[in-house]
């Protein structure tokens, strides 16, 4: 016990007799290895935890149809989603560091013998155990979507969300468990003789942590899209300026002929509309930021018709919400929900043109939905269909 009442880590039984008998035995150097820079880790790693999480919360929601969230969230801030998931994102980046610290400055625990000692030791390995391992597959998880790498046989969206919870539980039962050695840690603060040493740990964390931050932030701050190196993809990256996250060819989406091609709307009074009779009713523009689930957002000027003045042609009830259907064939997202308040949205278009330019086949021609505070998933490309439900 140091004087600052937490313990150090002692070597095991079995490391003092091989010490005894002259083996090298020097495994752990360094005086780091203590609860008092775990918690000091710790803290940080907590915070990015529960970011991530409620910030997850946000995309999860609106990524379900009749979700309490996804019925609910108002359209402004029209900028609202990106700034959730692009923090989602960014945090998570960041973890990577706290996380790879905090394992080694606990590591040395895993050679302590006996493994369980007590109730209280048991629980606490349990919930390191949960913790470490939800921790390391829930940022690979996430790391590999980013770049849009799916090696495993499952949804990813599932899997993701339910290891959130076992994350924020083992992350709650850790930190119940090591109250004494938290609460330790805040009494004798001012009085460390290894705070030098500490210091350094976490200035070197820190600038570990701003450096990832600082290239790879830049895919949602754009002022930092100079310095944008490890970032998967750039948000201006693309001809008329937006990057592509599935292409026509990659969505089933064969050329879309505009003579054929026509837009049916289902309600009260069906109707169809050509692409040259959808381009003479009366057109609107909206410059409204794009944000994608992986991270990466930019703003855009987008310009078509309203979707509420399209359902009022059906004759579509105040307060209706609307199910879009898009022509693509392959993969997640081919239909999407329009909640009652993206429908009244005034910004929330049928968008015909990008940038000024004809919709590109891969950015969803002849038409694409576009609404504010929004995830990019479910702003839908090659609208087919939009039908007025309850």
């Amino acid at each position: 016990m140091n004087d600052t009442g937490l313990t150090r880590f002692s070597p095991p039984r079995w490391s003092r007799r091989l010490r005894r008998a002259g083996a090298p035995t020097n495994w752990f150097p360094t005086r780091l290895h203590d609860p008092r820079t775990a918690v000091a880790v710790g803290r940080w790693l907590g915070a990015g935890v529960l970011v991530c999480f409620l910030t997850g919360l946000v995309s999860h929601g609106l990524q379900s149809p009749g979700d309490w969230l996804a019925t609910r969230l108002p359209t402004r801030p029209v900028w609202g989603y990106r700034l959730t998931q692009g923090l989602h994102v960014i945090t998570g980046f960041a973890l990577v560091p706290l996380l790879l610290v905090k394992l080694w400055v606990v590591y040395p625990r895993l050679f302590v013998l006996p493994p369980v000692r007590s109730l209280r030791h048991a629980l606490e390995r349990f919930s390191v155990a949960v913790l470490v391992g939800a921790a390391l597959l829930q940022v690979f998880l996430g790391l590999v979507n980013i770049v849009q790498w799916y090696p495993w046989p499952f949804s990813f969206r599932p899997v993701h969300w339910a290891l959130a919870w076992v994350l924020l539980g083992a992350t709650l039962l850790h930190v119940a468990v090591q109250a004494p050695a938290i609460a330790a840690y805040w009494r004798g603060k001012g009085r460390d003789p290894d705070g030098p040493e500490r210091r350094s740990l976490l200035l070197g964390l820190g600038a570990a942590v701003g450096t990832v931050t600082l290239v790879t932030a830049g895919q949602t701050v754009a002022p930092l899209r100079r310095v944008t190196l490890l970032a998967p993809r750039r948000p201006d990256g693309s001809a008329q300026g937006l990057p592509i996250n599935r292409t026509a060819a990659e969505a089933g989406v064969r050329e879309v002929s505009p003579e054929t091609w026509r837009l049916r709307l289902a309600g009260p009074r069906a109707h169809e509309l050509s692409l040259a009779e959808l381009r003479r009713l009366p057109q609107h523009g909206a410059r409204l930021p794009i944000a994608c689930v992986e991270g990466w957002s930019a703003t855009a000027d987008w310009s078509g018709v309203r979707v509420r003045d399209l359902l009022e042609l059906v004759g579509a009830p105040p307060g209706a919400s609307a199910r879009v259907v898009s022509l693509q064939r392959r993969g997640g997202y081919r239909v999407s929900e329009l909640p009652p308040q993206f429908v009244r949205d005034p910004l929330t278009l049928l968008a015909l043109r990008l940038n000024g330019q004809v919709l590109s086949l891969d950015h969803g021609f002849p038409a694409r939905i576009i609404a504010p505070n929004r995830p990019g998933v479910l702003q839908t490309k090659w609208v087919t269909t939009i039908e007025v439900s309850a």
